[in-house]
């Protein structure tokens, strides 16, 4: 908890990828996370972002084009196309508790 900064992002790394964790701590829940990776550009930079609310929905300002996306939907507001991964995150102590996807293990036909 330490590490984090109030109205703004860092990344982490996770066997999932990099992901970008948000302390909003005027909101409840004051935690969210997402893909760290800026869907139009493929570069890691999402929680460079500018955080925001734009009609009570809490966002991030991808650095790069400026697109916003849902820090609860990974929804992209200006292309409903688009979305970034969420991922479940919440407080356990003083320490942050992130919740990857268990990779899938690859089937072999016999």
């Amino acid at each position: 908890m330490d590490d984090l900064v109030a109205d703004s992002g860092i990344a982490v790394w996770t066997e999932d990828g990099p992901v970008a964790v948000f302390y909003l701590p005027h909101r409840l829940p004051a935690l969210f996370a997402i893909s760290h990776t800026d869907p139009f550009s493929g570069s890691n930079v999402l929680a460079r972002g500018i955080t925001g609310d734009i009609s009570g929905e809490p966002v991030v300002a991808s650095p790069l084009y400026k697109q916003h996306f849902s820090l609860r939907t990974g929804r992209c507001l200006e292309d409903e196309r688009v979305s970034v991964q969420v991922y479940p995150v919440l407080l356990d102590g003083d320490q942050i508790r992130l919740e990857v996807p268990v990779a899938q293990a690859a089937s072999v036909a016999a």
